[in-house]
């Protein structure tokens, strides 16, 4: 195990202070529970003007781990993209004043409202947990994880669902491209389900074989099932302050909810 604590401390350095962003100087642990904080004050408050502030703490946060605008946002809208459809239906399902009428559907102010204050929301959590947690190594987030007492399985889950995501995926495009070279061309029949169930069944095969390999692998490699853990992470003098900032932030947001 010892090159691969070397790997992972070479990981750790390079998503750490190398790096010089007000973000990467924060331990990782403190990230991750004002990221959480962050996330729970944004789901209880229901103020526009709060939340449209929170935004832009949260766009603030962005700048500051120096994510790429374009990806960061493309990337942002793609997550929209889940709930647009939510989004639209609610001024159409919530009862209230009538802007306009669609196919004699009425459509309310407090439905657009809902719906202005969940997107709202969703974007403020999504970029902070981007700028905050995004921007860290899956291994530095996994040791991260278990120094917050987290259960080792989901940390393990995590770490290996990141590792090997992009391996089934060519797995897949490796399927797929053996069918359509068998002369496989999809469309609505039974034959297309069956190939199409095939497929899944034979990722299903594919997925189990190599997990087998891979835990054969670790355990030539002296892994028993528990994590060794980095010694590097430590909270300073720059993480309370950071933490402070936000804690004060958070509890004015608050506050302000409650005055309005």
């Amino acid at each position: 195990m010892s090159h691969v604590l070397s790997a992972g401390r070479r990981a750790l350095t390079d998503t750490g202070e190398a790096k010089g962003t007000l973000i990467d100087g924060i331990d990782v642990r403190t990230r991750i529970v004002v990221a959480v904080a962050f996330a729970i004050v944004m789901v209880s408050l229901q103020d526009l003007a709060v939340l449209a502030t929170g935004l832009l703490a949260a766009f603030f946060l962005m700048l500051s781990a120096r994510l790429p605008v374009g990806r960061t946002l493309k990337r942002m809208a793609m997550m929209d993209s889940f709930i647009i459809f939510l989004i639209a239906m609610l001024p159409f399902t919530v009862p209230g004043d009538a802007m306009f009428t669609v196919f004699g559907f009425a459509a309310s102010w407090q439905g657009l409202r809902q719906a202005a204050e969940i997107a709202l929301t969703a974007n403020a959590v999504i970029l902070a947990l981007m700028a905050l947690v995004g921007s860290t190594e899956p291994v530095t987030l996994g040791h991260a994880l278990r120094r917050l007492m987290v259960p080792e399985k989901l940390i393990y889950l995590l770490m290996f669902t990141v590792r090997y995501v992009d391996v089934l995926q060519q797995e897949y495009q490796r399927l797929r491209m053996a069918m359509k070279a068998r002369g496989f061309r999809p469309s609505n029949n039974r034959h297309t389900y069956r190939s199409v169930g095939y497929l899944v069944g034979m990722m299903l095969v594919r997925a189990i074989e190599r997990s087998e390999r891979i835990l054969g692998a670790m355990k030539c490699r002296g892994f028993t099932g528990r994590m060794p853990l980095f010694d590097t992470l430590a909270f300073t003098y720059r993480d309370a302050v950071f933490a402070a900032g936000v804690t004060l932030f958070l509890a004015s947001l608050i506050g302000a909810q409650a005055i309005r």
